[in-house]
This record gives structure tokens, C-alpha cells and sequence, in this order.
């Protein structure tokens, strides 16, 4: 009797601890969101900001966020695919399998601000990109390697060895085994994988502020030159992220609707990880159910 009791009180504490997180959590939510929103409009989102007057929006640190999301994943996902390949199918269990593992783990957990000061001497100061977005989207890379690798691995370990059992025994090679039945099969957990760490950079400020700039200039959708300043896809241009202005406007903002601005922006800046992160669980779970029952 002593024990089920026990295991109750236990139980009801666990409950408990976990209500207060998930209400201190929505209160947070719900107290950005009521804020943010009735300064949503769509001026809000397509115009540019402005510093001395009323009415800026966030059109161009909007483009700046979802265009550095774009370069950064196009970089980070086939090098971490490659890994995620190597340490779950080929990597065997000796010193250097250790070492790339333990590597992984010390840059997961990494603050952010230091893996932005490294990409503002690497690539900034010593490759000479300056404030730009390639140097942004590099020291993305490098924040959003470890767990992107790490989510690549997982989701190819939990394919089960009768899989890679059938592909050899139709007489393929080890690795159109890998492309053609391994991956194939562990797409769902990829893309959640891809899907979550988007959201995380989407929403990323200390590492672009050292290295993507703290400005965003007027841009030319005339001008489709990549090396252009002035170029929507120049990827040597300063790009003012919107998590980043929203850092800027609360640390030295000078607009007199500066408040409002800043609520909008953070409200549009919680949706879009929001909608990463239910979008991530519903693709998955929708694609599990295809190739359940494919």
C-alpha cells in the first residue's frame, strides 16, 4: 500500500512540475503573440523599416531571414547527410569514430555568441567576406552541423538491419543499399530533422550579428547579380535578419513606434518557429504513414 501511494505522490509530482513549465511556457507565448499581432498587417511584413519615423515595417529583415535560412541549408544539409551516412552505416568503433562523436557533442553545445565571434575571425576578418551573408550562412553552417548530423544518423539507425538485410540480398552493393533503400526509408525523420534546425536558425541572432550585419540595405529585385551589395541574392551584402532587429530596435532603436515594431516583429518571428515546429511533426507523421503502408 506503502508503495503504490508512493508511486502516486511521485507521480502527481511529475504532473505538476510539468503543468507549471507548459503554463509558464504559453504564458509566454500568449503574452508575445496578444502583444504582437494587432501590429501585423500586410505593410507590416513587405515595407522596409525606417529608423526616424513612424509606420517602418520588416519586409527587407524578413527576405534577409528566410534568404540566410536558404543559403545556410544548402550548404549544411549534404555535408551533414554525408556524415550522418558515414557515422551510422560505414563508421566503425575505434578512436577516430570517438573523436568525430565527442567533436559533435562539444560544437552542440556551443553558445551561439561564440560560434558567431569564430565566424567573425574566420570569415570575416581572415577569408575577407566581411559583413555579409555568406559569412553568416557559414557560421550558421557550423551551429547547425552537429544537430543536423546527429538527426541524419539517428533517423538512419532507427531503419531496421532486416532492411539493409533484403538490399543486399537482391544483389545490391552496400551503398545503393544506403541511397536506394536505407535512406529512402528514413526521409520522414530526415526532413524533421531539416524542418526543426531550420526553425532554430530561422530564429538565430548572436551568431549573425557578428557576421551577417547589423543593417539592411534597400534592395535592387532589378538586379539579379549573386555578387552584387545591392542584389536580392548577392551573397556579399550586410543582411539584417529579423531576429536581429529585434535585438536592435530593443538595444538602441530610435523610431518612435519603436515598441510596437518590436512586438509585431518578435509575434511574426515566434509563428514562423512555430509553424517550423508543427509543420516538422505533421510532414513527418504524414510521410511514416505513407511508407507504413506503401
Amino acid at each position: 500500500m506503502n508503495a503504490k501511494r508512493s508511486d502516486k505522490i511521485a507521480t502527481g509530482v511529475l504532473y505538476v512540475i510539468s503543468g507549471i513549465i507548459v503554463l509558464i511556457l504559453a504564458a509566454l507565448l500568449l503574452y508575445i503573440l496578444v502583444r504582437g499581432i494587432p501590429h501585423i498587417s500586410w505593410s507590416f511584413l513587405t515595407e522596409p523599416s525606417k529608423a526616424y519615423q513612424e509606420g517602418g515595417g520588416i519586409g527587407i529583415q524578413l527576405f534577409n531571414s528566410i534568404y540566410l535560412l536558404i543559403i545556410t541549408m544548402i550548404i549544411s544539409f549534404p555535408i551533414s547527410l554525408g556524415a550522418g551516412i558515414y557515422l551510422s552505416e560505414y563508421a566503425g568503433k575505434n578512436w577516430l569514430t570517438d573523436v568525430i562523436r565527442t567533436s559533435i557533442e562539444i560544437l552542440s553545445s556551443l553558445p551561439s555568441v561564440v560560434v558567431g565571434l569564430f565566424g567573425f575571425l574566420v570569415f570575416v576578418i581572415q577569408f575577407q567576406y566581411g559583413f555579409s551573408i555568406i559569412s553568416g550562412a557559414l557560421a550558421l553552417t557550423v551551429f547547425n552541423l552537429p544537430l543536423l548530423t546527429r538527426t541524419v544518423e539517428e533517423s538512419l539507425q532507427a531503419v531496421h538491419y532486416t532492411q539493409r538485410e533484403a538490399g543486399l540480398a537482391l544483389g545490391l552493393s552496400r551503398w545503393e543499399t544506403v541511397l536506394r533503400v536505407v535512406v529512402p526509408e528514413a526521409t520522414p525523420g530526415i526532413l524533421t530533422g531539416v524542418i526543426l534546425s531550420s526553425g532554430r536558425i530561422f530564429g538565430e541572432a548572436a551568431a549573425l550579428i557578428y557576421t551577417a550585419g547589423q543593417s539592411a540595405p534597400a534592395l535592387d529585385f532589378t538586379n539579379w547579380n549573386p555578387f552584387s551589395i545591392s542584389s536580392p541574392i548577392g551573397i556579399f551584402r550586410q543582411a539584417e535578419t529579423l531576429a536581429v532587429h529585434i535585438w536592435k530596435i530593443n538595444t538602441e532603436g530610435t523610431m518612435p513606434d519603436g515598441v510596437s515594431v518590436s512586438a509585431g516583429a518578435s509575434a511574426v518571428l515566434i509563428i514562423a518557429v512555430l509553424l517550423f515546429n508543427f509543420g516538422a511533426r505533421a510532414i513527418g507523421k504524414r510521410l511514416h504513414r505513407k511508407m507504413t503502408s506503401a
